[in-house]
C-alpha cells in the first residue's frame, strides 16, 4: 500500500514583530536544547528581552517563518561590530524541531539570501555549536563552508562558516524585480 502524500504549506516569511519576542524565545529555547546532551545550560540570559531588542534594531533583521499562524522558524542577522559593510552575520538561525525537513529551513535561509542580495552583501558568516552535526549538515546543503580565516580553536564550542553572497547588488543599486 502507498501511503498518502501529505502536502506541507510553505511558510510565510517577514518581519518579526517586538511583541512576538517571547515566542521567539521559546522557538529559540526548543530548538537550542536539542544539540545539549546534558540539557540547555543556564546562561542567565533574558532571552524575550534579548530577541526584543533584536527585533527592534535599527541596523539589523529578524525574519520569521510562520506555517498555519504558527511561529516555526525565526533567523536574526546583521553587520558584526568591525565588518566589512558587505558582510553580514547570521546570528541566530532557528527551525522548530517538530517541522525540521519539512522546507521550513530552506525557505527561510533563501529569504536571508534574497535580502543579502538585495542589500549588496557579499559574504555571509555564522557560527555553529560544534556538536550539532543536524544544522553543520544542512548549512553545508547550503553552499556554507569552514571560514579558512578562523579556524576553531583548541577545545572551542563554535565552527566559523561561510557563505558568497551570489549575485549580490552593488551598494545602492535598488533591486532588480521582474515583469508585472
Amino acid at each position: 500500500m502507498i501511503a498518502p502524500h501529505r502536502t506541507v504549506q510553505t511558510p510565510v516569511i517577514r518581519t518579526a514583530l517586538p511583541v512576538e519576542a517571547p515566542a521567539v524565545a521559546e522557538l529559540h529555547t526548543r530548538a537550542r536544547s536539542t544539540y545539549y546532551p546534558d540539557g540547555l545550560p543556564d546562561d542567565g540570559a533574558d532571552w524575550p528581552a534579548r530577541w526584543r531588542q533584536a527585533i527592534e534594531r535599527s541596523d539589523g533583521r529578524v525574519l520569521c517563518a510562520v506555517r498555519d499562524g504558527r511561529l516555526v522558524g525565526i533567523a536574526s542577522f546583521r553587520t558584526p561590530e568591525g565588518a566589512c559593510a558587505d558582510t553580514v552575520k547570521l546570528f541566530q538561525f532557528h527551525v522548530d524541531p517538530g517541522h525540521w525537513r519539512t522546507g521550513v529551513g530552506t525557505a527561510l535561509h533563501t529569504a536571508c539570501l534574497e535580502e543579502w542580495r538585495a542589500d549588496g552583501r557579499r559574504t555571509a558568516v555564522l557560527e555553529v555549536h560544534t556538536g550539532n552535526r543536524r544544522a553543520q549538515a544542512f548549512y553545508a546543503r547550503q553552499g556554507w563552508t569552514p571560514d579558512p580565516d578562523h579556524p576553531p580553536a583548541d577545545g572551542g564550542h563554535h565552527l566559523r562558516l561561510r557563505l558568497t553572497v551570489a549575485g549580490a547588488a552593488e551598494p545602492g543599486t535598488p533591486p532588480e524585480h521582474g515583469g508585472e
